[in-house]
């Protein structure tokens, strides 16, 4: 790890990969704008998300929009998501066999099947995600990326280039911290902007669950090569994902940062993984912690805690909350964005002490669909939309909170933006036979993080 730098050198530094490519190509006002014409719509990853994000694309109240292109590196994955959305009945649902594609090359080939102003769905497994976003603006396409949008200190410089790059083409970019389309939490961020909390000078984000998704994996299985298990189990692996913390945590990490409205500079954490096989002895290989506890410091001095656990039989918690001088608040009743949001007189957040209490209408409760309309909305009426900047510093927060537990050790905004360990460094060259990022050693072990033991990387 180096010394913290500005983020015009990090930028600078990271600007050899894209630029000189990406701006000779002319800005983008769109084509879209004030019109009706269909917005052209691709998806590039066709897991559960990215089969929400297009039902969702294909759902708006400004259509038409028309899904024409779909890609995926396995066969499996895209025929599933195509059945299922073809299943919905949904109009607009228009790609033939000839305009889906497989493997590590079938974003270029979806993304060609649209025009300058049409809309791309970026929702691989996050480590492909500056190489997709890349290709995107190259061909002047708006964005909808789900988070998180990278997994290492060089990914995020990378991120933020193109974030840069993408504004000054004029491209629409919508981020899946689908958060922020809460309409509760948009009225709470504004009443804290207003005052009505006095200065946030604690808060508290929580996600205790069970071993979800694919917290944890086992070792590789017959027959199937290391990579492809890796991308298909992706969050067991922090190439691929930056782990369960990234994926399962981001959420509450970017919505509080939202309402305190700062990003921390600094974090130090507690973790552990306390079960490394299944009650019959068979071993766990990925790279995750199954507890983590992380204080994050804003500019103020204020703290922020967050506590995240993935193990079987615990208590589960899932919500967020935050104290002020003049009260506290409930941000997420339970979820990610869970309603209703409420104002507190009191810190004991009783219903007694209830001030405010969202209300919010039936049709406007979905944030992921209230994502896609600001998203169309704005490429419609061509007026600045951009999240990608905020959604790359956001994945930076959690990259710093998991480093802090992975390290053992205080890390700052700066130290993790600025670290040069590159998880995948050959990322965008990877085909179907190239050995996967994060090799086994002879009993089909990974590595996994020793906090005090290894400092400066987190494995």
């Amino acid at each position: 790890m180096t010394g913290p730098r500005t983020r015009r050198e990090f930028l600078a530094d990271a600007g050899g990969f894209t630029a000189a490519a990406l701006l000779v190509t002319p800005g983008f006002a769109g084509v879209h704008p004030g019109g009706s014409e269909t917005i052209g719509v691709a998806l590039v990853g066709c897991g559960g998300r990215g089969s929400g994000a297009a039902e969702n694309a294909l759902s708006v109240r400004r259509g038409p929009v028309r899904l024409v292109a779909m890609a995926d590196v396995f066969d499996d994955r895209l025929a599933s998501s195509h059945e299922a959305l073809a299943g919905m009945e949904l109009e607009g649902f228009d790609v033939p066999p000839e305009r889906r594609f497989t493997g590590f090359d079938a974003y270029r080939h979806a993304m060609d099947c649209l025009k300058p102003g049409d809309v791309v769905i970026l929702a691989t497994p996050p480590a492909f995600r500056w190489v997709h976003f890349a290709y995107a603006i190259q061909k002047g396409l708006n964005v909808f990326m789900e988070k998180p949008l990278c997994v290492d200190g060089p990914t995020g410089r990378k991120m933020l280039e193109l974030a840069e790059l993408s504004r000054q083409k004029n491209l629409k970019v919508g981020v899946g911290l689908m958060s922020r389309h809460s309409l509760a939490l948009q009225e709470l961020a504004k009443r804290v902007r207003d005052g009505e909390l006095g200065e946030i000078v604690g808060q508290y984000g929580y996600r205790m669950q069970g071993p979800v998704a694919s917290f944890r994996s086992t070792r590789t299985p017959e027959g199937m090569s290391e990579l492809h298990q890796q991308i298909r189990r992706f969050h067991s692996f922090l190439w691929a994902s930056g782990g369960a913390f990234n994926d399962f945590f981001i959420h509450i990490i970017d919505h509080l940062c939202w309402m305190k409205g700062a990003w921390p500079v600094k974090a130090h954490a507690l973790g552990g993984r306390h079960y490394r096989a299944s009650a019959a002895g068979v071993p766990y290989v990925d790279q995750n912690f199954d507890s983590y506890s992380v204080e994050y410091t804003y500019p103020d001095g204020t703290t922020f805690i967050f506590e995240g656990r993935n193990m079987d039989g615990c208590m589960t918690r899932f919500s967020s909350f935050m104290h002020g001088t003049k009260g506290s608040a409930i941000v997420s009743t339970n979820g990610d964005c869970g309603l209703p949001s409420s104002i507190h007189s009191r810190h004991d957040l009783s219903r007694e002490s209830v001030v405010w209490r969202s209300e919010v209408p039936p049709d406007q409760q979905n944030p992921y669909q209230n994502e896609w309309e600001a998203l169309i909305d704005a490429i419609r009426d061509d007026k600045p939309f951009n999240e990608a900047r905020r959604g790359a510093e956001a994945t930076m927060v959690a990259n710093m909170g998991r480093m802090a537990a992975h390290t053992g050790r205080e890390v700052t905004f700066e130290e993790i933006l600025a670290c040069e360990h590159e998880f995948a460094p050959g990322v965008a060259e990877l085909t179907l036979d190239s050995p996967a990022p994060l090799p086994p050693d002879a009993d089909g072990l990974y590595p996994v993080p020793q906090p005090g033991i290894v400092t400066d990387r987190e494995y």
